[in-house]
């Protein structure tokens, strides 16, 4: 059989981390401040009123999801190094015993235990502390957690989605404004979901339809909210 030079596999689970910060970030912009905008539209807000939510909406919840998710990333970072410095401690003052632990890791993958003790010993010449995290403790030592990375591609692709319904309330007029905005809205929600589906290998339809229905919940209730609280007050 002829074996294909060149041949490169193509694995996705390598852009898990920014991915699912631009894609959350993009998606709660883009439907907040869209919902804020709409339920400010209506309480009968002017159009004044109305970029005033959106621009403020898009502040905070940039800021927001930059602060959110660089505590979150943070709180998972700090947790990757102290697991690594325990497992560099532990090959400093007991090499055999990790050596061991190490080989009782490949048996349990279905290595004979003559041939798991070996591949333990030629790996562990290595960067042990490596391999060790890698087969121990699932983590890639070059691919740690990235908070400052993961805080600004939240904060960025929020922006870009609450950008949308913003500018789309600028370019038309009273009569059509809010149709335009929630048809504009969940055009992007659709695409946005697919989008994200297909760099993530998912499949587009059922991600698509997913988001078109919590979006269409999301500017329904918040317009009703505002609505109601315009009649009361």
């Amino acid at each position: 059989m002829a074996i294909r030079r060149g041949h490169r596999e193509r694995h996705l689970s390598g852009r898990a981390a920014w991915l699912r910060a631009a894609v959350l970030g993009a998606n709660d912009g883009l439907v907040s401040t869209a919902s804020l905008m709409l339920g400010v539209a209506a309480a009968a807000g002017a159009r004044s009123a109305i970029l005033t939510a959106g621009v403020a909406g898009l502040a905070a919840g940039a800021l927001s999801m930059a602060a959110g998710e660089y505590v979150s990333v943070s709180s998972q970072r700090d947790t990757e190094l102290a697991d690594l410095a325990r497992e560099r401690e532990e090959l400093a003052t007991a090499p055999e015993a990790e050596l061991r632990e190490l080989a009782a890791i490949y048996r349990d993958r279905g290595l004979s235990p003559e041939l798991a003790g070996q591949v333990a010993r030629e790996l562990s010449q290595g960067d042990a502390l490596a391999v060790h995290a890698r087969d121990e403790l699932n983590l890639d030592v070059d691919v740690l957690a990235r908070p400052v990375q993961a805080a600004v591609v939240s904060a960025l692709s929020f922006a870009i989605g609450a950008l949308l319904p913003i500018l789309t309330v600028l370019a038309i007029g009273a009569s059509a404004r809010v149709v335009v905005t929630v048809a504009v809205a969940l055009a992007a929600l659709g695409i946005l979901g697919a989008v994200g589906a297909q760099l993530g290998g998912a499949p587009k339809g059922r991600a698509a339809i997913r988001v078109l229905i919590g979006g269409t919940l999301a500017m329904g209730i918040t317009a009703l909210v505002g609505r109601l609280v315009s009649v009361a007050v």
